[in-house]
């Protein structure tokens, strides 16, 4: 007798290759211990496929055979090697591999197409029957089923690939009585479990009739399931390569389950009811792990309600770290150019699947978020729990949101429980079994720290060694340092989000992928103003507040923080409503004094006062939130949480209190330091921040101080800090405003780097001080370098405005600072900036922007005022962006309506070409491709430390140039690995520069004697030569003395340096006794 034994997709078979033939099972030996075999790349289902050898008979079947010798795993094997492996603590983490295979097994749409396939064209008679002849489709390739991680995003569209009929093998039964086990309650009808005398075989099944649809469920039965479980995650599932439970001893059952979504399909009224039946009774969790799964969910998918509610999607740009300087080994958030951004076009999905194709199998991801205060990345990481509590993260079981604020505190008795579970705001509720399973499948967890830069001495976790043992209690520290260091919830997902500051910054170099929060563009920030009103009610205010916005460009600029965008609209909200001649205020400061004058009016007497104290001293410490009993009284917190200064975080404890935001927190230290007493005046500079002391350096966390105190000390009392606090209580300011008015007009603008020129430009315009003004932009220099600072949009408004109130023309050098479009156009724009650098890619879309919306004068002035002199390309990149700017003069001098060249192009003068031996070579003719653009060329150096060595070839390409290149005065061709025949090249090309050509440099290169005769041959014909250097190569004696022979015709020629330690010493000073123009330095 003969039957059907279906064979796993993706197993180790051997491919039948044309007619029925039937396939034959061929596993090598397995090699190597238990935890080998589970950490292998093997096919799980081999695993579960419970087989003996077998080989191929003399006719086209399978004979059953079983050998004490042969290395095979069966059923058995399998129940010890569990055994093994749950009584050695050393391999628990195989328990997580287990787990994998359950998503590799029990998925619906294979394994309903698997069954389909094998029993398709089967009847009844032609199972059983004493001959088969197996279908066609037994030719084809079985495909392996894909892990979870591998099927697509959208599982409604997605088919599975049918595993074909070559997933069948004919089983020859010897003669003999078969025993029938009815003992599987839930096998639909037809298929029996059978065991014959001498087949020593563990267990085979035999389907006779129509197998049932996935989503039917077979009827009960009374007797009891051993053998064959039912699938948990297939309703009525009966897989005869389902383990079954006493063959995995003591297997958790976790590992048997998985969340990962199952594919669609269109069932009938009864397929859903029976479906939804089957679901109740087998869970696809432990029911309290179903219930925290379920209250999780509740907890983090409420919407924020009101104006919190209010969505504008902001960019996510890709961010790199960069070294700070050549000499440093610390790095820094790089500043790329606006054109080069690398938006994440896929939002949240495209952060979370960060560098995941490169993500090794139980790695743990750490992924960053970065952002300046106030640039909504607290509500970016709400969104994304939201965004998981509606099912839009299938790849996560779990996701834990936990405030970094909630983690400084002391202690040593500490573990991983309390993390997820205790410190976070709202301490959530879970068994151990709920604790157990979330380890069992660390990769299925998103942990978000939020706020990081809260924590204290964040910046050592990731060097910490003091990273503990899973069940070991420790410090709060300690259990960060286990996480970062990948020691614990190992395979988990790390999600930061942080301000980019200081030490920081070097403990995220090692995280899996960074990303920074842009902020609102200016379409963006208008559109939030429109959203605000209308979710207010007041869209008759609409078009009103967007007028009273744009008539303060600063306050506009400074909009593409939501936070404070926000604020504007909150003072626009109050000013409407009090009459139609409102006007918003000119400075940050005048800002927030709006936004706190009327909350001051009715306080207690010194509350404001009180809460500002508070509010610097919780920044001193790096916090930003406090608890009720911080506050001096009952009262004074009462008034700041009726007026919004002060508010319960979403989802905090009821005793915890923060900061509306943290500019609201910089204002209220700011009104500290301009109220107290206890502030020496001598002290006071150093809380601007302008000049950086050696010792004990100012800690300047509350970064948004120094504008605030400079507009509070100088504006007029009665609509600045009298407003708040009352005439009576501004006494000290007067004394403080004559310290600062003293230390600001010492200063010279001129001796400070560029984020310190900026810092003191917008105090300067805070205070709205003339003498002060006056003084800063009067002595700004005329060449104002920014190169690698970055420029938001209220730095270019700021400094056009100092530069337009100096009168006088100024130089600018924008390259690598990230200004935006409209701030390139604005600076640019302006008459008294007579030159200008920036990055090529952006001036050539600035270019472009105005050339659409037809601006001819301000395009016309910013390609006369462009300049790129000089010229060095270190990149790839930068060959790119010049051959674009040489393709767009091409483009413009061929057009009608306009001709000649660009003034860059055509001015300029040095170029130099530093890619180094491995990018040079390649990236150097695409160089030579436009070099003759530059009719104006003088000096083309190709020298760099790293060597480009463009070699012969490089050379023979650059000679073709140069009879266009009439201009040239310098070349420097040192250390390019040139031999004797690209001398020889260039030794043709040379006398086409002879009325140019100064200084010529072949320093370090493999240049031999007959080099050296070329050389020497056209020596005399370059009238216009002074200087020649060809030291360090290769030549002899005798290509010395060609070398000294010729010079001795060419007495325009001052200096030959021709020292190499391939000629001896003793002729090399014969020569230079001949002719004391030869140089042996």
């Amino acid at each position: 007798m003969r039957c059907l034994a279906p064979r796993p997709a993706g197993s180790y078979l051997s491919e039948p290759q044309g007619s029925s033939q039937c396939a034959i099972m061929e596993v090598g030996p397995l090699e190597g211990g238990y935890l080998e075999l589970l950490n292998s790349d093997a096919d799980p289902l081999c695993l579960y496929h419970f087989y003996d050898q077998m080989d191929l008979a003399g006719e086209e079947e399978i004979e059953l055979y079983s050998e004490p010798d042969t290395d095979t795993i069966n059923c058995d094997q399998f129940s010890r090697l569990l055994c093994d492996i749950e009584g050695d603590e050393e391999t628990r983490e195989a328990y997580a591999n287990i787990a994998e295979l359950d998503q590799y097994v029990f998925q619906d749409s294979q394994l309903e197409g698997l069954s389909k396939d094998i029993f398709k064209h089967i009847g009844p008679d032609e199972v059983i029957g004493e001959s088969m002849e197996m279908p066609a489709e037994v030719g084809q390739k079985s495909q392996k089923r894909p892990f979870p991680e591998e099927l697509p995003a959208d599982l409604k569209h997605w088919k599975p690939v049918p595993s074909s009929s070559s997933s069948l093998s004919c089983l020859n039964l010897p003669e003999g009585p078969i025993q029938f086990v009815p003992t599987i309650s839930t096998l639909p009808h037809g298929l029996w479990q059978i065991s014959g005398a001498g087949t020593e075989v563990s267990s085979i099944f035999i389907y006779h009739g129509e197998v049932p649809q996935a989503s039917q469920v077979p009827p009960p039965s009374g007797l009891t399931v051993h053998g064959l479980p039912t699938s948990p995650d297939r309703p009525g599932s009966t897989s005869p390569f389902a383990p079954s439970a006493t063959d995995l001893p003591s297997m958790p059952e976790p590992a048997l389950t998985s969340r990962a979504n199952m594919t669609e399909h269109k069932t009938s009224p009864t397929q859903c009811q029976a479906a939804g039946e089957v679901s109740n009774k087998l869970p696809k969790w432990p029911e309290p792990v179903e219930q925290f799964y379920r209250s999780l969910q509740d907890t983090y998918g409420a919407e924020p309600a009101g104006r919190d509610g209010i969505l504008v999607e902001v960019d996510l740009v890709r961010a790199r770290l960069e070294r700070s300087s050549s000499k440093s080994l610390e790095r820094e958030l790089a500043t790329p150019d606006w054109a080069e951004r690398q938006l994440a076009q896929g939002g949240l999905a495209e952060v979370l699947l960060a560098d995941k194709e490169h993500r090794r199998p139980r790695e743990t991801r750490v992924i960053a978020v970065l952002g300046k205060a106030g640039q909504g990345k607290s509500y970016w990481a709400g969104a994304v729990s939201r965004a998981w509590a509606c099912g839009r993260l299938p790849q996560y079981d779990f996701v834990f949101s936990v405030p970094c604020h909630c983690l400084n505190r002391p202690g040593d008795a500490y573990g991983l429980q309390d993390l997820l579970f205790s410190l976070g705001p709202q301490p959530l509720v879970a068994a151990d079994e709920v604790f157990s399973h979330i380890l069992k499948r660390p990769d299925r967890v998103l942990l978000i720290l939020d706020a990081f830069e809260e924590l204290e001495a964040q910046d050592g976790f990731l060097h910490s060694t003091c990273g503990p043992a899973p069940a070991e209690p420790c410090s709060l520290r300690g259990l960060l340092a286990g996480l970062f260091q990948k020691k614990l919830l190992r395979g988990c997902t790390l999600l930061l989000t942080a301000r980019p500051r200081g030490r920081l910054v070097q403990s995220l170099s090692k995280a899996d992928a960074l990303f920074e929060l842009s902020g609102f563009s200016m379409e963006q920030a208008q559109a939030y103003v429109m959203r605000y009103f209308e979710s207010s009610g007041m869209t008759e205010h609409q078009d009103r507040a967007l007028t009273l916005l744009r008539d303060r460009p600063l306050l506009l600029s400074h909009s593409h923080s939501p936070t404070l965008c926000r604020a504007v609209c909150q003072l626009s909200e109050a000013l409407l409503e009090l009459g139609e001649d409102a006007k918003l205020p000119s400075t940050l400061t005048g800002l927030y004094v709006g936004l706190l004058g009327r909350a001051a009016l009715n306080s207690p007497p010194g509350a404001l006062a009180e809460l500002a104290k508070l509010a610097w001293e919780l920044g001193r410490r790096h916090q930003s939130t406090l608890q009720e009993d911080q506050f001096p009284s009952a009262d004074v917190r009462t008034w700041a949480m009726a007026k919004g200064l002060v508010q319960h975080p979403p989802g905090a404890a009821e005793s915890e209190l923060a900061f509306p935001s943290f500019l609201l927190q910089c204002f209220l230290g700011a009104l500290w330091l301009a109220l107290s007493g206890e502030i020496k005046d001598k002290e006071l500079p150093q809380y601007l921040a302008l000049t950086p002391r050696k010792k004990r350096p100012y800690d300047n966390w509350l970064e948004g101080v120094p504008r605030f105190l400079a507009g509070l000390i100088f504006q007029p009392r009665a609509r600045c800090l009298g407003a708040l606090v009352g005439p009576s209580a501004t006494a000290l300011a007067d004394r403080k405003q004559k310290v600062l008015a003293r230390y600001l007009k010492r200063l010279q603008p001129g001796t400070l780097r560029a984020r310190q020129l900026l810092e003191l430009l917008h105090c300067a315009h805070e205070a709205e001080e003339a003498g002060i003004w006056q003084h800063v932009v009067q002595e700004l220099p005329a060449r104002l370098s920014f190169l690698g600072t970055r420029l938001t949009p209220p730095d270019a408004h700021v400094l056009g405005k100092a530069l337009e109130a100096a009168g006088r023309d100024f130089s600018l050098d924008l390259r690598s600072t990230g200004i935006c479009p409209s701030g390139l156009g604005s600076l640019v724009g302006l008459s008294c900036v007579t030159r200008f650098r920036a990055a090529l890619s952006d001036t050539v879309v600035l270019w472009e922007s105005l050339r659409q919306h037809g601006e001819t004068k301000l395009l016309q002035a910013a390609e006369e005022k462009f300049t790129i002199e000089p010229f060095k390309a270190k990149s790839l990149k930068d060959v790119e962006d010049l051959g674009k700017l040489v393709q767009t003069q091409r483009t413009r001098s061929s057009s009608e309506d306009t001709a000649g060249e660009l003034p860059a192009v055509r001015d300029l003068k040095k170029l130099e070409f530093a890619l180094g031996p491995i990018s040079g070579p390649q990236t150097f003719p695409k160089l030579v491709q436009i070099l003759t653009a530059f009719s104006s060329l003088q000096h083309l150096d190709l020298d760099a430390l790293s060597e480009n060595k463009i070699g012969d070839e490089g050379v023979s390409q650059l000679s073709a140039t140069f009879p266009q290149l009439k201009s040239l005065e310098t070349l420097n061709l040192s250390q390019n690995n040139i031999t004797d025949l690209g001398a020889y090249k260039l030794a043709e090309a040379l006398p086409s520069l002879a009325a140019s050509l100064l200084r010529l440099s072949l320093y370090n290169n493999c240049i031999c004697d007959v080099g050296a005769e070329s050389l020497a041959r056209v020596l005399p014909d370059m009238v216009s030569l002074r200087v020649m250097d060809v030291q360090y190569n290769k030549f002899t004696a005798a290509g010395a003395q060609q070398l000294a022979a010729s010079l001795r015709r060419c007495p325009h020629v001052e200096t030959l340096a021709m020292w190499t330690p391939t000629i001896p010493f003793s002729v090399q000073e014969h020569l230079q006794q001949q002719d004391s123009r030869i140089s042996l330095r």
